[in-house]
């Protein structure tokens, strides 16, 4: 009996939690995907900036200055540094460049998706992964041990950790 009502509370558990974070679920679905595209400029859109940094930048120090990774300055002429994303003037300080970026919903699920423990909502992260946690659980109480359909998913459990270790050891 009491395996009866452990059963029914997690599966009970289960479907409202599971209802309750539908949205954010498609939110991690989604940016789960285009992040697998982030090294690539699938989805992107230019963007124009303008920026003042401080003058007489060496080549070493603008990559930093303006927060582009691995810059390569391809031309010095008269104190105009020419890189890949645009141009820097030493005299003035003054750099114009093209960054690529999500449209803006994206790119905030994808910040969303990547919290770090400075971000200031990362303690919704730590409760989504909890609950998807709670999801792996609660599974094994969907249906009552020895039943074919229980016995079947046992199975399917053993095929999708034999998948992860695969997986993992490639």
């Amino acid at each position: 009996m009491a395996t009866s009502n452990t059963s029914n509370s997690m599966r009970t558990f289960h479907r409202y939690l599971g209802f309750f974070l539908a949205g954010i679920m498609t939110v991690y679905a989604v940016s789960g995907i285009v992040l697998i595209f982030r090294d690539t400029t699938f989805l992107k859109q230019d963007k124009s900036i303008t920026k003042s940094v401080k003058p007489n930048a060496t080549a070493e120090e603008l990559g930093q200055l303006l927060g582009i990774r691995q810059l390569k300055v391809e031309k010095d002429s008269a104190g105009i540094f020419y890189f890949k994303e645009g141009t820097y003037d030493q005299k003035t300080g003054s750099a114009k460049y093209i960054v690529k970026e999500l449209p803006l919903l994206l790119d905030r699920m994808t910040h969303l998706h990547k919290a770090k423990s400075s971000d200031p909502l990362f303690f919704l992260n730590i409760f989504f992964g909890a609950s998807l946690f709670f999801f792996v659980i609660s599974a094994f109480w969907m249906f009552m041990p020895g039943t074919p359909v229980f016995r079947k998913g046992m199975y399917f459990a053993a095929g999708g950790i034999i998948l992860v270790l695969l997986l993992l050891l490639i």
